[in-house]
């Protein structure tokens, strides 16, 4: 069984109860492109996740548990590379901080 590929930053929907405002957003710098694209790619990849956990969930109700187990292996896989993503907007963060010598 392959599973699809996450969903291009673009093409992520957000549902309304998200939404801050129905004006798309201005991407100031290129730096917020950067965190805007990590930020989508990291939901592409989380709610392909949920896909993933809700499938495990179906195949254990059915008792059909190697199943189960594969599902929730992919899952775990999506989870960790929306990780990733945010762990490269962590460090991004931290890198522009650093830059404008900004202290907490």
């Amino acid at each position: 069984m392959k599973s699809k590929k996450a969903k291009k930053p673009e093409e992520v929907e957000v549902s309304n109860a998200t939404e801050v405002s129905n004006a798309k957003p201005v991407a100031k710098k290129k730096t917020d492109k950067k965190t805007i694209e990590n930020h989508k790619l990291a939901a592409a990849h989380h709610m392909e996740a949920a896909k993933h956990h809700l499938d495990a969930a179906k195949h254990y109700e059915a008792g059909h548990y190697e199943k189960a187990a594969h599902s929730t292996v992919l899952a775990y896989g999506h989870h960790a590379i929306a990780g990733e993503f945010l762990n490269d907007d962590a460090k991004h963060h931290a890198q522009t901080l650093k830059q404008t010598n900004y202290h907490f």
